[in-house]
């Protein structure tokens, strides 16, 4: 399996090699717990082996000078412990300080509050698909409230994920062509995936990728567009987050590859795009809620 995703990667390695080739080897924490639901990506695939989301983050590892490690044990949260890595990527659901639904050892407070703070010392972050469904702000998942102060682990990420609808193909504008990655996919793309909407968006974020409604069925996406990738400082370190990678064959493919890699050495901070907050620019109707789900 990991042979086949090499192929779409090959256009990456003339992308990164400007930074690849200077970069030094970077050590990223790649955490899998789901105290919540627990995503096909990241059980383990056949023989006991690697799930397809980390197949595809190892593959980009080989190319972009970065050895990952995988665990859904939180007591690697320890701020002695994090001192090892330079980026964290989130794969995530739910409490991550109770054991939840995968019964693996949860973070503690203290944890948690290392975490942010290596964070906003200046280590990088990656949140990936459902990295937005972990953490609800006083534990309300999938709800329409609005909070005056967000969990600050969601104050980190940038927005909060609400509900999703079916798995749909959708229109996606490319709202910074300059974004490295995204300069072939300038006149935007259309995928199939399972699509978040969003709540309490960050006004700071600058915004890489906007989901068109316009097209789309069901309840979540009775909304104006909404970001659905980003990056943004927070404190000394960087974040980057995209609402892709729940479908295999989004993990697989070149435009989520490219992306990624970027978003990654953004927040190792081998590059330096603009992180001019634009979300109210390119879209005004951010802030925008859809209708309560209608009760059978």
């Amino acid at each position: 399996m990991l042979s086949s995703l090499r192929l779409p990667l090959i256009p990456l390695l003339l992308l990164a090699s400007a930074v690849a080739a200077t970069a030094d080897e970077a050590k990223i924490l790649f955490f899998t717990k789901s105290a919540g639901f627990e995503h096909p990506a990241i059980k383990p695939g056949k023989d006991g082996g690697p799930g397809t989301a980390e197949i595809a983050l190892t593959a980009i590892g080989k190319n972009d000078h970065f050895t990952l490690t995988t665990t859904k044990d939180g007591g690697v949260f320890t701020a002695e412990k994090l001192k090892e890595f330079d980026a964290f990527i989130f794969y995530t659901t739910g409490d991550l300080t109770t054991p939840g639904t995968d019964k693996t050892p949860p973070m503690s407070a203290a944890g948690k509050q290392a975490f942010l703070d290596a964070i906003k010392a200046g280590k990088g972050f990656v949140g990936l698909h459902c990295a937005a469904d972990t953490f609800h702000t006083n534990n309300e998942a999938h709800s329409l409230k609005l909070h005056a102060e967000l969990d600050p682990y969601l104050d980190m990420l940038g927005a909060e994920f609400i509900m999703h609808g079916d798995q749909q193909a959708a229109k996606i504008i490319v709202t910074d062509p300059t974004f490295p990655g995204l300069e072939e996919s300038k006149d935007g793309f259309e995928m199939k995936e399972e699509w978040y909407p969003f709540k309490q968006f960050e006004k700071t974020l600058h915004v890489l990728l906007v989901i068109d409604t316009s097209t789309m069925h069901g309840q979540p996406y009775q909304r104006g567009p909404y970001p659905i990738s980003w990056i943004h400082p927070y404190g000394k370190g960087r974040v980057f987050y995209t609402a892709m990678g729940h479908r295999d064959d989004v993990l697989q493919s070149p435009i989520f590859t490219k992306l990624v890699t970027s978003g990654i050495n953004y927040a190792l901070g081998r590059i330096t795009p603009d992180e001019t907050p634009n979300i109210e620019k390119v879209a005004p109707k951010y802030a925008d809620l859809p209708p309560a789900p209608t009760k059978k």
